[in-house]
């Protein structure tokens, strides 16, 4: 009997200490948990800055600057898209229909012939992005505004570039990649440049690759000759797009009004395809320009080609002009891949 007390009592005590290392272990458990908890979690510094590649090399700029002007027409649509504000920019020479145009918190620097710099540096600007129309003033922006970042993001397309189909497209890319990073738009940035690629693949395959193509530009009522191969818009878009030149000229430009050939020079081409960019339906507020679209159907010259009987004429989106974003371009070549296929 007596053992079997001692067998009993042993038998409590192991299980008291049991509890006791038990509940040591359950309060070491908790007291490890609250420090864990309680201690700083550890995550990767935001970053205050990114490098970016513009057309003067690699360049660090700060990350949702807070100050921002733009000079570069590629941009003003992706901007505005992604909802960043602009302390300046040159109105003249901008869509009409941009909100920075009709919001007067924007100052306005003017056009790229008469530009009123003092206006930039009265702002006081984080950053500055340069492009296109204003690249020539690059190195003068830079010694006005020294404690701004200054971008260039211009492009090659002219009459020396050896290859401006590639050069438009990585350009544009480029560009909008840049500006992903720089505002934290990168996932928006890289849909943009996919839907690019993929609007042109269509073009691409659209085109039957024999059909003969011939580019203008209408301003002030007059037809001028877009050249293949370089130029604004429609030149890049024959290397890139492999398009048969109805017509070629030696010594062309890549002027803003098209080169001065002949309309009976343009029609004797027969061109299957007229592309056409309408630069006064992006520059003219007063309503008195005539639509390149009742230019091109009033020239007695061209009613006999191809591209008209055929009613195979493609007109550039009427703000192309001042508006060559990635925005625009993706239009262009949904437009073309469009007039292909029918």
């Amino acid at each position: 009997m007596n053992d079997e007390k001692n067998l009993f009592v042993k038998i409590l005590g192991l299980m008291a200490i049991f509890t006791l290392a038990a509940c040591s272990n359950d309060t070491a458990t908790q007291e490890s948990s609250d420090k864990q908890t309680s201690s700083p979690v550890s995550s990767e510094a935001v970053a205050t800055s990114v490098e970016i590649t513009d057309a003067h090399g690699t360049i660090d700029v700060p990350v949702n600057p807070e100050t921002v002007v733009s000079l570069d027409s590629r941009t003003y649509a992706t901007l505005e898209a992604w909802d960043i504000s602009l302390a300046a920019a040159p109105k003249g020479v901008m869509p009409a229909s941009s909100a920075y145009v009709s919001d007067e918190s924007v100052q306005d620097i003017g056009n790229h012939r008469e530009p009123n710099l003092e206006v930039l540096a009265a702002v006081e600007p984080d950053l500055v992005i340069v492009g296109q129309r204003f690249g020539g003033y690059y190195e003068e922006i830079k010694e006005l505004v020294p404690n701004a970042v200054v971008i260039d993001l211009n492009f090659d397309v002219s009459e020396e570039a050896e290859t401006p189909g590639e050069n438009l497209v990585n350009g544009l890319k480029n560009a909008t990649l840049s500006l992903g990073k720089i505002f934290d738009k990168t996932a928006e940035a890289e849909s943009l440049t996919n839907e690019l690629d993929q609007k042109i693949s269509e073009a691409k395959v659209a085109y039957d690759g024999e059909s003969t193509v011939l580019s203008v530009i209408v301003s002030g009522g007059d037809i001028g000759f877009s050249a293949p191969h370089s130029g604004r818009v429609w030149g890049p878009l024959y290397e890139l797009l492999d398009w048969e030149p109805a017509l070629e000229v030696d010594n062309t430009t890549s002027d803003h009004q098209g080169d001065e050939i002949s309309v009976e020079s343009i029609a004797q081409s027969d061109p299957d395809w007229i592309m056409v960019l309408d630069r006064d339906a992006a520059i003219s507020s007063d309503g008195e320009s005539v639509p390149a679209k009742d230019v091109i159907e009033q020239a007695p010259a061209l009613q006999d080609t191809q591209a008209i009987q055929s009613q195979q004429v493609v007109f550039a989106p009427a703000e192309t002009y001042t508006n060559e974003s990635i925005e625009t371009f993706i239009d262009l070549f949904g437009i073309l891949a469009d007039a292909f296929n029918q």
